[in-house]
């Protein structure tokens, strides 16, 4: 069973690059489960299995009913070569291989991330950052389906990524391989409330359970990213557009009185905001250590996410008050089937076609005002 809260091997800079990158042994005790945050997500593609080594470390010596850990594959850089900032094709790129191969890659990678972490099984197995063959391919996911039988994972999920979007690919996903999928992965939070929320109804309507990350807004919950904060070269946050700091930093002292009004953290609001939503069950921000002699201590931040209370503390009104506040609607152009995409088929980005409109129409979505980029630049 996940934790409310959770930590992913992604913070501390190491393996996706948020402020300072932090040694590895302060890595393996930031990570190291205990009662409070029990729960660590790893994904085999950080530091090109590093970081599942890292965990393994921080896991060693536990009791394996002690901790929760979930699981990630999808890239391949065994066979595969790093294209620059899009990383490591996805295992289902044809130039690697056909559907025919899919199953021995899966279990081959499955393995490989399993022993760099010291344990036998995962209790959560996630599909990482699919292309639309992984979302759409009965080979994908009987191969998964094979491992979780075999108690190589307790169950399975998926992981849309690495930026937003991937709405109607992920609510496909469910509707054609609902019965293997427990659990969804996505980008949410009172700063960014779309265009994940439109996939939750689906994720009710299919039992799964969600994770949601970027909890943290490129770290302004954490309350140490101040108007004038000044990125360091190659920060994975980079891709914000100028003045999402000053933007970001208005709207939370806007929502700063609710947070002292409920004894929260601006932090503990973020991630109480998540969980107000049903589907949501487990929140992971990034713990970043922010560069500078007096940045607060990532350690510092691991305690603020340990003490987020275990029971929800929002109303619906409160929910809605902070979307409000936060309302992102069309601000940036989402991967997955968009309709603002024309041209061929990308790693992370293809056309919406007639299924895609079809499954729209069915939940209740309209692409060209609910997936489109609205917001000039």
């Amino acid at each position: 069973m996940l934790g409310p809260a959770a930590i992913g091997a992604w913070s501390g800079g190491r393996y996706l690059h948020f402020g300072e990158p932090i040694e590895e042994q302060r890595l393996a005790g930031l990570l190291r489960p205990d009662r409070d945050l029990h729960t660590v997500l790893t994904a085999d593609v950080y530091g090109q299995g590093e970081g599942d080594a890292l965990v393994g470390r921080a896991l060693a010596g536990l009791p394996r009913e002690s901790f929760s850990l979930v699981g990630a594959i999808g890239h391949d850089f065994v066979d595969g070569e790093r294209e620059g900032p899009r990383g490591f094709p996805r295992f289902t790129d044809p130039r690697l291989r056909g559907p025919e191969g899919y199953r021995d890659y899966v279990r081959a990678a499955v393995e490989r991330s399993l022993d760099r972490c010291g344990v036998s099984s995962f209790d959560v197995l996630l599909l990482h950052n699919p292309d639309r063959r992984g979302f759409e391919s009965p080979e994908v996911w009987e191969a998964l389906r094979e491992l979780r039988d075999e108690g190589l994972a307790g169950a399975l999920g998926l992981a849309p990524g690495p930026a937003n979007g991937f709405v109607l690919d992920l609510i496909g996903c469910l509707e054609r391989f609902g019965e293997l999928i427990d659990w969804a992965m996505v980008i949410l939070g009172p700063l960014e409330p779309w265009p994940g929320e439109l996939v939750l109804g689906a994720c009710a309507d299919h039992d799964v359970s969600v994770i949601t990350r970027v909890v943290d807004y490129g770290g302004l919950f954490w309350d140490d990213v101040l108007p004038g904060h000044v990125l360091d070269q190659g920060d994975h946050r980079a891709f914000r557009p100028d003045g999402w700091i000053e933007a970001g930093r208005e709207k939370l002292e806007l929502m700063r009185p609710l947070a002292e009004r409920h004894g929260l953290t601006p932090m503990q609001l973020a991630c109480q905001w998540n969980l107000g939503h049903g589907p949501v069950t487990c929140v992971v921000p990034t713990l970043i250590q922010e560069s500078g002699p007096g940045a607060r201590a990532i350690e510092d931040k691991r305690a603020e996410l340990a003490g987020l209370p275990s029971q929800a503390g929002l109303s619906e009104t409160e929910v809605d008050e902070l979307r409000t506040i936060g309302d992102n609607t069309g601000s940036m152009s989402l991967k997955g089937a968009s309709p603002d995409h024309e041209g061929d088929e990308r790693p992370d980005r293809w056309t919406l076609g007639a299924e895609h409109e079809a499954l729209a129409q069915r939940h209740g979505i309209h692409p060209d005002t609910d997936l489109s980029k609205l917001v000039a630049d």
